[in-house]
């Protein structure tokens, strides 16, 4: 796998040269065929492979936070004669 992050190809090959605008598809998509040297499967492969990895780094977080969230709740709930714990 190729180093994530990697920022767009740079000079008059670069896609956001060629179309006059910095669309970030454009310029995420050059930046994976000039890290894969032009080979477009593999740049595809990594792209979703980083993709991905963000997905389930996202999913992670939001799981934990959700965690905190319910113990949380669960420390601050009031007893039955309506003081907090």
């Amino acid at each position: 796998m190729l180093a994530r992050h990697t920022a767009p190809a740079e000079g008059p090959s670069s896609a956001s040269a060629h179309t006059g605008t910095s669309c970030p598809v454009e310029a995420i998509a050059a930046a994976y065929l000039s890290q894969t040297s032009g080979d477009p499967a593999l740049a595809l492969r990594c792209a979703i492979t980083d993709a991905l990895a963000d997905l389930l780094e996202a999913e992670r977080r939001t799981r934990e936070r959700s965690r905190l969230i319910s113990r949380g709740y669960v420390r601050g709930r009031l007893d039955d004669t309506g003081d907090a714990l």
